[in-house]
């Protein structure tokens, strides 16, 4: 593959030099960042990485990060480039590991095989790489240059720099409503609001993350299956996200759905019961109790400490979370911080007054005091409109 040369130019916004590339710069580095998408189902816990490696304005070799335990996407690319990668130019979106992991470190595989010059899209937030890999590369005398497209390498790992940058990870809640904001009937029925074709997108998000979390509200109204459907290739093998339930008192009944394809299921409660949670622990779940102290303290009843949670799943290594739950933890969730991101698909209908709420909120006395998002995008999916928002300092 071959790319025209040109001069028009593109800058890296960065407090250290500023750094001109050239459009062939970015052309390669979108077909990197291409390549990386390739893994946005498969890599967890690892980022999403793709590279490119070019000799005089072609491709010699490209690779992306299949899953974690395998190569790396710069080990992919120079073995396609064989002999032509001495000398090359080397486009990466994440920069080269300089740690002994699971894989040796790529930044010394780059050296060895004699590369000419490294672009990375973006520094690896990694407190065992930040920086380390681009310092080695130069010390070998290997040009390096950080930056170009770094904004679109950075949506593609929010999760994985959020958990590096913060301890927890990208919490993603994904609520489908009518245009009046409701999620259910009084009674709580709620299928189907969206279309299918609204539905199916909403299990690419399902399958991008790590984990799926839901309340036991909503296992006790709608018993779902929880996991990513008619999202994979037949060829390939599904990685099903870990299942999360929030069970503050330990109702869930050994017999849902979600526990019928196997896949792993952490049951996350406030009360501490042995008893009421081996039925689950036979099913093959794992429990972890989380009480809040200070909500039980302040005589609010037993509730699992959302904050706290967090924390655990990214000690975990859980990149991104996707959340679908009822109004009440929702609500909770907003309240206390922790939604980074609303997937919000909506319905060309009204529910009226009675019907659910998308999120149970504190009563407000003032407009300032709104939970405030920035508008991310906007899209139609079929019949329905998908929102994307995000908070505003996340």
């Amino acid at each position: 593959m071959r790319f025209p040369a040109s001069s028009a130019k593109c800058r890296r916004p960065a407090n250290r030099e500023i750094v001109t590339f050239t459009a062939a710069d970015a052309d390669f580095m979108q077909h990197a960042l291409t390549l990386a998408e390739r893994g946005l189902f498969s890599t967890s816990p690892n980022p999403r990485v793709g590279c490119v490696l070019t000799q005089d304005g072609e491709i010699v070799g490209e690779g992306w990060h299949v899953r974690a335990g395998e190569p790396h996407a710069e080990i992919h690319a120079l073995a396609a480039a064989g002999a032509k990668a001495r000398g090359a130019t080397v486009y990466v979106t994440l920069e080269p590991c300089a740690h002994h992991g699971r894989t040796p470190p790529c930044a010394e595989a780059l050296i060895a095989a004699g590369v000419g010059r490294v672009v990375a899209a973006l520094r690896d937030p990694n407190p065992l790489v930040a920086g380390r890999g681009m310092a080695m590369l130069r010390a070998a005398g290997i040009a390096t240059e950080e930056g170009l497209l770094a904004a679109k390498a950075r949506e593609l790992n929010i999760g994985f720099i959020a958990r590096m940058t913060r301890g927890t990870p990208w919490l993603r809640l994904k609520i489908a409503a009518s245009l009046d904001g409701r999620t259910a009937l009084k009674n709580g029925q709620s299928q189907w609001i969206t279309g299918a074709t609204a539905r199916q997108d909403g299990h690419r998000f399902r399958a991008r993350a790590c984990a799926l979390l839901t309340g036991i509200g909503t296992v006790k109204n709608d018993n779902p299956q929880l996991n990513a459907r008619g999202v994979y290739a037949a060829s390939e093998t599904a990685r099903q996200p870990l299942k999360i339930i929030l069970d503050s008192r330990l109702e869930l009944s050994p017999d849902a759905r979600l526990f019928a394809d196997g896949a792993s299921v952490l049951v996350v409660s406030a009360l501490d019961d042995k008893t009421r949670a081996q039925p689950l622990l036979d099913k093959g779940a794992e429990w972890l109790c989380l009480p809040d102290a200070s909500n039980a303290a302040a005589g609010h009843g037993e509730r699992i400490d959302l904050k706290q949670l967090m924390r655990e799943l990214g000690r975990r290594g859980l990149n991104e979370v996707h959340g679908e739950a009822g109004a009440t933890l929702n609500g909770a969730f907003i309240a206390a911080g922790l939604a980074d991101e609303l997937l919000v698909y909506l319905a060309p209908c009204l529910l009226g007054a009675s019907a659910r709420p998308l999120a149970v909120l504190p009563e407000l006395e003032n407009l300032t005091e709104c939970w405030s998002f920035g508008l991310q995008s906007c899209e139609r999916i079929g019949q329905d409109v998908r929102i994307l928002c995000r908070r505003l300092d996340a």
